[in-house]
């Protein structure tokens, strides 16, 4: 190692304007993203590509663009511009032939379009939006996520994402046609120093991303610390009675066993009448075990990361969401304190010498 880049890595000693990478899409993305970027200039949002549910789909069917709805979301969430500018993004229409169809995805959608450049769409959309960092797509391979359980086979992000999962064993996943990563998300993964994999659809929207071929190779090989941050419910018909420590072990079977550095969950206790909505919805609280939690090679930090507030549906949105939330201030509070420890500091700069 030259002297340059020992002196850069002393210079990271205090991690200031550290680059964050986030894997995801959808509500996890958007509620990280929209805090962390107070944090720092150099995050980057690394977004599915595989989702084909809502007006994303239908942009997707009759006109063959990229998947537009995640990247919309991400692009929202880092916007510095005024209230009015992303509400216009987020809007969307209740009626005529554009119902359901959201202004966002519309533009992105008409930009890809015009210049035969989904990039170009999303660099317009930076530009107007004013965001802080970039949001980049996994992959630029027009693919569907398709899942085989218990030898039926499933075709579709929402779909899937939607399912009740019948198999004794885990089910088992593929892009098609094949995916591979976009280079400049390969990019991001290995000059990041810390990797965030998102909540949200564990399925549906997680694991997409995941799966993308060279995404586990780059996380294999990048110094960057990992941190997966756990759901905060269990998902009807596909990830019920899941404890902390099984949706870590779920991310490991896609990126690598020993993968990940840091877990992060919520040990916030639902108000009764938060509890209630869960029921509603079929959803319930992952649960955690201090004991086996400290046996694993990662370490578990429990915090509270709750959001009290139970969210509205967005008007004229025609798919079910999650109204149970991160707290965006909460969550970055505790990614930050990871990443301003020590020992952590000096963990990552041990890593970089190898």
């Amino acid at each position: 190692m030259n002297s340059k880049s020992i002196q850069e890595l002393h210079m990271k000693k205090n991690l200031k304007n550290p680059k964050i990478v986030v894997i995801g899409g959808g509500t996890g993305s958007y509620t990280l993203l929209s805090e962390l970027k107070n944090f720092t200039n150099e995050i980057t949002a690394l977004v599915t590509m595989a989702d084909d549910g809502g007006s994303t789909g239908v942009l997707r069917d009759q006109y063959g663009v990229l998947p537009p709805g995640d990247v919309r979301q991400c692009l929202v969430a880092l916007s510095n511009s005024s209230e009015q500018i992303r509400s216009l993004f987020n809007f969307r229409f209740g009626e005529g032939s554009m119902d359901g169809h959201s202004f966002g995805n519309l533009f992105l959608t008409a930009v890809e379009k015009m210049t035969d450049d989904f990039g170009e769409a999303i660099a317009l959309a930076s530009k107007i939006l004013n965001i802080t960092g970039r949001v980049i797509p996994i992959t630029l391979d027009n693919t569907h996520l398709f899942m085989l359980d218990d030898n039926k086979e499933i075709k579709g992000e929402y779909k899937i994402g939607n399912s009740v999962f019948n198999g004794k064993s885990k089910p088992d996943f593929r892009l098609h046609p094949h995916a591979w990563i976009n280079p400049a998300a390969k990019k991001a993964i290995l000059d990041a120093d810390a990797i965030i994999i998102a909540p949200g659809n564990f399925y549906g929207s997680i694991i997409p991303a995941l799966i993308v071929d060279g995404v586990s190779e780059a996380l294999s090989k990048t110094k960057a610390l990992k941190i997966q941050i756990t759901n905060l419910v269990t998902k009807p018909g596909q990830t019920d009675g899941w404890d902390v420590a099984e949706y870590a072990s779920e991310i490991e079977r896609f990126i690598g066993k020993k993968s990940i550095d840091y877990v992060i969950y919520n040990t916030k206790k639902p108000s009764t009448s938060m509890l209630s909505q869960y029921a509603k919805e079929k959803e319930y609280p992952v649960t955690y075990n201090n004991r086996e939690l400290s046996k694993k090679t990662y370490k578990a930090i429990g915090e509270n990361i709750l959001d009290t507030k139970i969210h509205k549906k967005y008007k004229n949105d025609k798919i079910e969401r999650t109204l149970i939330r991160h707290d965006s201030k909460k969550i970055s509070k505790v990614v930050i304190s990871i990443l301003s420890s020590k020992s952590i500091v000096d963990k990552y700069i041990k890593r970089a010498y190898k």
